[in-house]
């Protein structure tokens, strides 16, 4: 099991975007859990990240690998993540939803890793185990 906290790529992208409205946020909120352990990503948060850079040199350089661990998807996040994507559709869940979007939580649970994330609905009604680092609405 990991340690730490994975770090959904909404609250990364809110600080390279300096979103004017959760930049602040996240910023704030990203130091509190690097003072509690280190932060994870994984390929998923990687690929949706990198659509803001032309050059993976440039991504890597923003997401520097002593801040930023990078950490495979177990297989057991990757089943997990189907049967909640799965039970989300079972459920009348939004079509423009996509399995990736369940992989982070599914990778959350299954290395026991706090997650932290603007997406509080989804996250918490599929991985209720998962400890979230979210803001308050």
């Amino acid at each position: 099991m990991a340690y730490g906290t994975l770090v959904d790529s909404n609250v990364l992208l809110d600080i390279m975007t300096e979103d004017p409205v959760w930049q602040e946020w996240s910023i704030t909120a990203l130091a509190e859990a690097a003072e509690t352990g280190p932060l994870h990503i994984n390929p998923v948060i990687y690929s949706e990240v990198s659509i803001r850079f032309s050059t993976i040199e440039a991504l890597e350089d923003a997401l520097p690998h002593e801040d930023c661990r990078r950490e495979a998807i177990p297989w057991a996040a990757a089943f997990l993540a189907g049967k909640a994507f799965l039970n989300h559709r079972r459920n009348q869940g939004t079509k423009t939803t996509t399995l990736r979007d369940f992989f982070i939580g599914a990778h959350a649970a299954i290395a026991e890793l706090q997650l932290l994330t603007r997406d509080v609905s989804r996250y918490h009604t599929y991985f209720p185990t998962v400890p979230l680092l979210a803001p308050s609405v």
